[in-house]
């Protein structure tokens, strides 16, 4: 049964929503650093630490992660200073 959305591997990497882990002051200048972007297909990838394992027993009541699905973790501060980079519904 397919799903009614599938993420494309194929997109490309557009733009940065909100500032870089080293505007923030989230990184000590390593370049493997959490960040938000937006896709050319208007979808938006999110690079964090992998915590899954970690979460995947106490997720609340109807959150479910699917085997090809991971939850990653980023810094509060970088979400919110991509506010103003992500339009209002």
């Amino acid at each position: 049964m397919a799903r009614p959305w599938e993420a494309n591997p194929s997109a490309l990497f557009t733009r940065r929503l909100g500032k870089s882990a080293a505007e923030l002051g989230t990184t000590d200048d390593d370049e493997t650093c959490p960040d938000i972007w937006q896709l050319d297909n208007g979808d938006i990838a999110v690079i964090g630490r992998d915590l899954t394992a970690a979460y995947r027993q106490r997720l609340p009541e109807g959150v479910s992660l699917n085997a090809d699905e991971r939850l990653v973790v980023i810094p509060g501060v970088m979400l919110s200073t991509a506010k103003a980079d992500i339009p209002d519904a």
